[in-house]
This record gives structure tokens, sequence and C-alpha cells, in this order.
């Protein structure tokens, strides 16, 4: 079983950034695909980033995020990143990280990649 933890959320005007954390139990973290996902008020959940290590990171990002959103890894802590740049009240969401312990479906946009899935963190842009 693992356990994720969001945090890092919070309001923000457009423009502004902010950096979501996710930390995860287990022993074999750096061996984990880890992925974030959000989901808006009224929406489907969609993919947003995600990472594999294999020796370097391997990034999928979904392309409406491409250039403003980095997502990063310390396997020493166990911990996942997303930092959140030039931000649009359309990014508004709660945003959920989720784990693929085995690694081998990562980096996937597909939400059936990943067995466990946090508590999401809401992420509130204003204009």
């Amino acid at each position: 079983q693992v356990q994720l933890v969001e945090s890092g959320g919070g309001l923000v005007q457009a423009g502004g950034s902010l950096r979501l954390s996710c930390a995860a139990s287990g022993r074999t973290f750096s061996s984990y695909a880890m992925g974030w996902f959000r989901q808006a008020p009224g929406k489907e959940r969609e993919f947003v980033a995600a990472v594999r290590w294999s020796g370097a990171n391997v990034i999928s990002y979904a392309n409406f995020v491409k250039g403003r959103f980095a997502i990063s890894r310390d396997n020493a802590k166990n911990t996942v990143y997303l930092q959140m740049n030039s931000l649009k009240p359309e990014d508004t969401a709660v945003y959920y990280c989720a784990a693929d312990p085995s690694g081998s479906r990562g980096p996937s946009s597909g939400m059936s990649s990943y067995d466990y899935w946090g508590q999401g963190t809401q992420v509130t842009v204003s204009s």
C-alpha cells in the first residue's frame, strides 16, 4: 500500500506561481512512476505531468502546461513536485498526485496506469 499526501495548494492571482508537493510512502520510491492530474468543477480529471526515474528523469507533459509547469522528484525525500508558473484562472482545479509503483507504465498520461492516488489539493487562480 502506498500513501500519497499532497500539499502546497492555495489561492494565487493570475500570473503567479505555486509549488505542489506529493510525499509518498514506500521504500522503493525511486522505481515509482509519478503523475499529476487535475479536476476542475464539472469536468473530468485530466493529465498534467508525469515522471519516471530511469537513471535520469523521463518526463511527459500535457500540451496545455508546457513551458509553464515543471515536474521534478527528490528520491531521497520520496517526494514529487509540480512547479506551476504563469498560472491562469483556467488552471483552477483540485490537483492530485498518483503513483505507479511498478514504474513500468510511466510516464503515462492515462489514469488507469496509476494504482494509488492522493486526496488532492485545491488550486484557485483569481483573475
